[in-house]
């Protein structure tokens, strides 16, 4: 959530950049991105270029009626209200209003839903990787009660416990790449079904969860696949030390 200042009309861009340039040397700021008043105007014919009445209006009135402005990206949102209260504390005559009441109360009510979300995501996935880690012991334990003979005929030649155990724990391997290549599929059509209703939802935004993920996705399947191998692995070498002494 972004944090606007409007500056007057006569503002100068020498004057502006100026401003940008002292609030971008603040520590909780991320960017702060510089609109002129003609690029403001642009913007707005752009959202609301299917809005006749509004176009027509403009024309009418013959000159720009918008304000030019910074826009302040904070580095983390949980530093949106000390960023704010600098940014309010900030002396300049250039500087006619800001935005950042409004946005307080939405982020309070972003960070409670996400809070809430997180709690409920954490229970969620301990009760999972219980589950996972059930499915995993139990279809170890199937996989070397079938091959109880050949288990029994490897002990009697003397094969090692490396040699007996290791086949399985390549199996757990299996497993979780398998599992996690499901999960990939299964999770990119529920993007590309989700993704439409979220482009309207947030109208006006370049909000693209697909390409966001795309950009990080060693970050989540790949620790994905490494969580999914532990718990596999974990479960297998606990059915492995009970039922493979055979």
């Amino acid at each position: 959530i972004d944090i606007s200042l409007y500056l007057t009309k006569d503002v100068t861009d020498q004057q502006a950049l100026a401003l940008r340039d002292q609030i971008n040397a603040l520590p909780d700021v991320k960017s702060v991105d510089y609109v002129s008043q003609a690029a403001a105007l642009a913007k707005f014919k752009a959202k609301r270029q299917s809005d006749m009445d509004v176009i027509a209006a403009l024309q009418e009135l013959n000159k720009n009626p918008l304000s030019p402005s910074l826009i302040v990206k904070p580095k983390d949102t949980k530093n949106y209200n000390q960023l704010a209260d600098q940014l309010a504390n900030l002396n300049s005559p250039i500087v006619v209003s800001r935005n950042s009441d409004d946005n307080r109360d939405m982020l309070t009510k972003i960070n409670s839903i996400s809070n809430r979300v997180n709690e409920a995501g954490w229970i969620i996935s301990l009760i999972l990787i219980l589950a996972g880690m059930l499915v995993a012991y139990n279809a170890i334990r199937v996989s070397i009660y079938t091959h109880r003979e050949e288990i029994a005929i490897m002990r009697l030649v003397g094969a090692s416990n490396w040699f007996v155990k290791a086949p399985f724990l390549f199996t757990a391997l299996i497993y979780a790449f398998t599992a996690t290549l499901l999960v990939v599929a299964l999770f990119y059509s529920f993007l590309n079904l989700l993704q439409p209703y979220l482009e309207t939802f947030f109208a006006g935004y370049n909000f693209n969860l697909i390409l966001y993920f795309n950009a990080n996705w060693l970050l989540f399947f790949g620790g994905q696949f490494l969580g999914a191998l532990i718990i596999n692995i974990v479960a297998s070498a606990a059915a492995l030390n009970r039922y493979s002494k055979i």
